[in-house]
């Protein structure tokens, strides 16, 4: 029995949609997937990452020994930041996400892929919630970014501007750049749990890379099943903290009222160009189209 089998997923979620981790109940197999997809991350991202990433892989122990146990993982991560991550069984509704990230519990996929979806999957597991998105948790700028979202969420579904926040986390969250003095490195968890976007993100000349703008990023329109045609750069998670920690009703005001939304492509007068890109990417049909 895996921890896919249907007994297992079986299990009734409680209220906010928590479930147990059940350890134990991974296979020899889904280890080894863990393993396998880890080594070939930690290969591709070397100094494509953070120097943050790696310092909160360290200090979790988060390490190729196999699929990592979350009561482990939330003693050392508690201690560290006051955050903790609970198991659920799948996507869960916006307001109990949101509620989560508001307490300091982050909501991880139980379930961790087959190897057929070594490269690409649409529903997160837990190689790309734990690996991609628990290791800057351990940092407390960014684990105070994360709660200030969570509760920044509540008041957004209040004023009807979900669709907006949503833009935010997927441009900084999931797919957001760093400049560091050794150039462009990725944070995104997106972009970090992926062997090919790793790559991109920063080497290839067709997307867009802009400097981070908070109502810029609300307004930007995203691709949920390929590659980014535009990146948003930070120069700091201090200045992505900074930047939330203001009253969002005015600005959910002004957005209601010009219901403006910036295409894939679009560069403005006001954008910082890191990287005009050539767009060579998706002129040519995307990853989709081309899937390897």
């Amino acid at each position: 029995m895996g921890i896919n089998d249907p007994v297992v997923t079986a299990q009734t979620p409680t209220d906010d949609f928590r479930i147990e981790q059940r350890w134990l109940l991974y296979t020899d197999e889904e280890h080894a997937i863990w393993r396998d997809l880890y080594r070939r991350q930690i290969r591709i991202l070397n100094d494509r990452v953070v120097p943050e990433f790696h310092h909160g892989l360290q200090a979790l122990n988060l390490n190729e020994g196999g699929i990592p146990d979350l009561e482990r993982i939330n003693e050392r991560l508690l201690d560290l930041t006051g955050w903790q991550v609970i198991s659920v069984p799948h996507l869960i509704p916006d307001d109990i996400f949101f509620e989560h990230l508001a307490n300091r519990r982050f909501p991880a996929g139980r379930f961790i892929r087959n190897r057929r979806q070594m490269d690409y999957l649409q529903e997160p597991d837990i190689f790309h919630d734990v690996f991609g998105h628990v290791p800057l948790l351990t940092q407390p700028v960014f684990a105070d970014y994360m709660e200030a979202y969570g509760i920044g969420g509540l008041r957004a579904l209040r004023h009807d501007c979900l669709t907006n926040l949503a833009r935010l986390y997927w441009y900084t969250v999931e797919f957001g750049l760093m400049n560091t003095k050794e150039g462009l490195k990725t944070y995104g968890a997106g972009i970090v749990s992926s062997r090919t976007e790793s790559v991109f993100c920063l080497e290839d000349s067709s997307p867009n890379r802009l400097h981070f703008d908070l109502e810029r990023v609300m307004q930007t329109d995203y691709c949920i099943d390929d590659f980014q045609q535009v990146y948003f750069v930070i120069d700091s998670f201090q200045e992505l903290f900074d930047a939330t920690q203001v009253d969002f009703k005015p600005i959910y005001e002004h957005m209601s009222e010009s219901d403006k939304v910036y295409g894939l492509t679009d560069i403005l007068e006001s954008d910082k160009v890191y990287t005009k890109g050539t767009q060579s990417y998706a002129k040519s049909g995307g990853r989709l189209a081309h899937a390897s």
